[in-house]
């Protein structure tokens, strides 16, 4: 009776060592494939800072527990055939945001930049039951995704400076956008003050058309037809042109809060034509009646 007991104690002992070294080498596979995950991103974001996810890939580094990572994606197609010039736009700011965290010097693994492209991962876009493109999704590193943290691309854009408040908002990073040096502003400038200085330099002799009431006036009215239409709010928010929806391509945006480039443009005709329309009618009573 006694050598029974023995014999179950050590079986028993036997048994818990068998499953607490289970439980160990699990931990350390579980650690071991984290630690390969974000050394394999950390080599892939290097090369590129937007890593290019099918569905394969979307599985095994943002599916995959545990993460101690979070993760920024854009659902985009790119390809020509879908006709997506706002998907295209968007890729360039994302771009931009992109390679400002990679080349900063907080730079570190604790997020990382994908794209899903519609031809390439079609199935990420069924499991996240999305629909329409270009879609940016937060995936931290703790917690699910949450609806309200989708970012809203009709009333916030997809400016790359938007984006950085939105993550900074969702992650606690916070990145600093800079964006390559575009002298196309500064090469219009040259060239309209050197077309400027030509023309009054033919015109030196006669300079009077400076003190022309008329040109002074469409001027001013152009500069407040571009301030009243929204441009200011364009340049610094990053609108998209136009917005494609299940309905069509929507001109106006749905939300008081946000506008469309094309909306600018619909607005500065509207006040073009109220002004001269103004001046139209003024001018056939000053005519009639005078």
């Amino acid at each position: 009776m006694l050598k029974s007991c023995v014999n179950l104690c050590l079986f028993v002992l036997v048994a818990l060592l068998s499953i607490e070294s289970s439980c160990g080498n699990y931990r350390r596979k579980d650690a071991q494939t984290l630690g390969e995950r974000v050394q394999q991103l950390t080599e892939l974001s290097l090369k590129r800072p937007v890593i290019r996810l099918n569905g394969e890939k979307f599985r095994h580094f943002i599916k995959t527990s545990p993460r101690n990572y979070s993760f920024i994606v854009m659902l985009t197609a790119l390809s020509p055939q879908r006709q997506c010039s706002i998907c295209r736009q968007a890729n360039e700011e994302f771009q931009i945001l992109a390679n400002s965290w990679r080349y900063s010097s907080a730079y570190s693994n604790r997020i990382f930049f994908g794209l899903v492209d519609f031809d390439e991962g079609s199935d990420v876009f069924n499991m996240l039951q999305q629909n329409s493109a270009p879609v940016f999704l937060p995936f931290p590193e703790k917690g699910k995704m949450k609806r309200a943290d989708h970012h809203d691309i009709q009333r916030l854009g997809f400016g790359a400076e938007g984006l950085a408040r939105w993550i900074a908002e969702r992650t606690d990073v916070h990145i600093r956008v800079f964006r390559p040096p575009n002298y196309s502003g500064t090469i219009a400038l040259v060239i309209l003050v050197a077309l400027i200085g030509a023309l009054l330099y033919m015109r030196r002799n006669n300079l009077d058309f400076l003190y022309n009431k008329t040109c002074w006036g469409i001027a001013a009215l152009c500069i407040v037809f571009a301030m009243t239409s929204g441009q200011m709010w364009n340049h610094i928010r990053g609108p998209p042109f136009m917005h494609k929806t299940q309905r069509g391509v929507a001109y106006i945006h749905s939300s008081s809060g946000g506008q469309l480039i094309v909306e600018t443009y619909i607005v500065i005709f509207l006040n073009a034509a109220v002004v001269f329309c103004f001046f139209f009618f003024f001018f056939i009573f000053f005519f009639f009646f005078f």
